[in-house]
């Protein structure tokens, strides 16, 4: 394990996507406990309301708000962050210490979006892009800002189809996915270099496993459904991946190095292809104008 200095979570503002179970539900159940302020993000107000009873339950100091939004609207995307803003000054502060991208979609079908857009491609790619442009400036008060962005092993031996990125032509489920993962790691890596050596923002990008959760039961069916029902069964408990995701939280000492993707409380090399900076440029790029910004 990657030995570390920790800072006092107490002390952390911390927003979480994709919050109402699984990876995101544990990693703010862990974060309460220790004392952190938690803003949690679900797709509906009643699956944000259950997380918070369930939350409260286990921890009745808890420090915790939920918020709803759903997160393939880019539109409603800026609403959340507008909401997340008003939420972190009304508590007297004027910074977000870590933003965790963790909500991820998965569709058997092509589905488009309210924008236009591929659902998987704007969920698990373009919700965390904008999202975390939006917060930036928070974030960049912080001494300590993470952007944490759960990827995926899934990311290895794929490459972007720049041709049709949003697969339009020729849809698939898993190829979509994938594309998704490795746009995590290409965002994170390119986001570093944007801010340069001093800046004291990291993002880094996270593998968390093969995890026993619902998210390739939500969207698919037949032959799809059943093997994302065969690899869950095969997955760990979802509190596993949750704790690795906090240590990186409480971790000072991950901000000065160059270790961008992380698995198990370890550095892991990423695929080669997610280190190109031309490929990461050419998405960056492709993200501001897809959601109608101009970043750096």
């Amino acid at each position: 394990m990657f030995m570390c200095r920790k800072y006092n979570i107490s002390e952390a503002t911390v927003v979480v996507t994709g919050a109402t179970s699984g990876i995101g539900f544990e990693t703010v159940l862990n974060l309460t406990k220790k004392g952190a302020f938690v803003i949690g993000v679900g797709r509906t107000q009643e699956r944000c309301d259950k997380a918070l009873e369930k939350i409260i339950e286990r921890t009745p100091d808890a420090k915790v708000c939920y918020t709803a939004a759903d997160l393939s609207s880019l539109r409603q995307v800026r609403d959340l962050s507008a909401r997340i803003k008003s939420i972190v000054r009304e508590t007297g502060n004027e910074k977000i210490d870590v933003l965790v991208n963790n909500a991820a979609a998965v569709s058997n079908w092509y589905v488009s979006t309210e924008e236009g857009l591929e659902l998987q491609f704007a969920v698990n790619h373009l919700a965390p892009f904008l999202l975390t442009y939006e917060l930036m400036p928070l974030i960049k008060n912080s001494d300590v800002g993470k952007v944490i962005t759960v990827s995926s092993g899934s990311h290895y031996r794929t490459r972007m189809r720049w041709k049709d990125i949003l697969m339009r032509k020729h849809y698939n489920c898993l190829s979509a996915y994938k594309q998704t993962k490795l746009a995590n790691v290409l965002f994170s890596t390119e986001l570093n270099r944007r801010l340069g050596p001093s800046s004291k923002v990291r993002a880094f990008a996270f593998d968390p496993g093969l995890v026993n959760t619902d998210i390739g039961l939500k969207g698919t069916a037949g032959i799809t459904k059943w093997v994302w029902q065969k690899r869950k069964n095969k997955g760990i408990s979802p509190d596993i991946p949750a704790s690795a995701i906090v240590w990186l939280i409480e971790n000072a000492d991950i901000q000065n190095t160059n270790h961008v993707y992380w698995k198990d409380c370890k550095p892991k090399a990423p695929s080669r292809y997610s280190q190109r900076e031309d490929a990461a440029r050419r998405l960056w790029e492709i993200s501001e104008r897809l959601c109608g910004l101009k970043w750096f």
